[in-house]
């Protein structure tokens, strides 16, 4: 069975998104914080990072899912993915779940099972 490079670089990128969204209420937190002492923008700013990078996740697990789907891979870790990622992009106070999707779909992901049929 041909491994994929899309499903190692999403799998390692969940590993990223997971260690960030364990740190993105306290980054936030902060910022939200910074801005009752005067700085202005550092909440959208600090959120907009987190999000980016959510949404490249977003978008990997989509073109992996297609790819591996045509290779004859188990998508398990790409429908997670997607499912994490996703909750976080609708809001950054879901991040628990995030962290415990995304740390599965990395696993799922890197593991790179090929589908079983009867």
């Amino acid at each position: 069975m041909k491994k994929l490079g899309i499903n190692t670089s999403a799998g390692i990128l969940d590993i990223v998104n997971t260690i960030l969204a364990a740190t993105s209420w306290f980054v936030i937190g902060f910022a939200a914080l910074g801005e009752v002492g005067g700085a202005e923008g550092a909440t959208g700013g600090a959120a907009m990072f987190y999000y980016i990078f959510m949404g490249i996740g977003l978008v990997l697990h989509i073109i992996g899912l297609l790819k591996s789907r045509k290779a004859g891979i188990s998508i398990t870790g790409h429908i997670l993915g997607i499912i994490g990622t996703g909750v976080f992009l609708l809001s950054p106070a879901l991040a628990l779940g995030t962290f415990v999707l995304l740390i599965i779909a990395a696993v799922f992901t890197l593991k790179q099972t090929p589908v079983v049929t009867k």
